[in-house]
């Protein structure tokens, strides 16, 4: 399953960037955000490894992110992975008017029972889950209070 979303920040990009590249603003734009820790590699490099750990009331997930090109403040790639799936991201940060534009390539690999799971939930919802993770840090990025900046 492929899609690509693209989201317009309203902030020139080495500002995104400086926020989209410190993990410790991960709560403030992923809901359901619990932890961030880096378990392996050199951090934020190409081959880093860490856990980033989500509580969505009845459903926890724990996800192994491995960065796999970083080219900042242009390009930003990882995967991440848990049982039954992998995501595979592609980050592209582009610099227009003092804005940022954020184009997001988005592919899911699934096996065993997610793989049924993924079928019947369609690629709209993966989607729409994506997207609101962007419009999210939008918001955070712009300086709503909501969150948190």
């Amino acid at each position: 399953m492929k899609y690509t979303c693209e989201i317009v920040i309203d902030k020139p990009r080495d500002e995104v960037i400086k926020l989209f590249d410190n993990p410790d603003n991960m709560k403030f734009w992923q809901k359901g955000f619990v932890s961030f820790e880096h378990i392996s590699g050199e951090p934020g490099k190409p081959g880093a490894e860490s856990i980033i750990k989500y509580d969505f009331g009845k459903r926890k997930m724990e996800l192994i992110e491995t960065i796999t090109f970083r080219s900042l403040p242009d390009e930003f790639h990882g995967n991440y992975q848990t049982k039954g799936v992998v995501n595979i991201q592609k980050n592209y940060f582009k610099n227009e008017n003092q804005k940022t534009k954020w184009t997001s390539e988005t592919e899911f690999k699934f096996s065993g029972f997610m793989k049924l799971m993924a079928f019947f939930m369609g690629k709209g919802a993966f989607k729409k889950q994506s997207m609101s993770f962007m419009e999210d840090f939008k918001a955070f990025a712009e300086g709503n209070p909501k969150y948190g900046n």
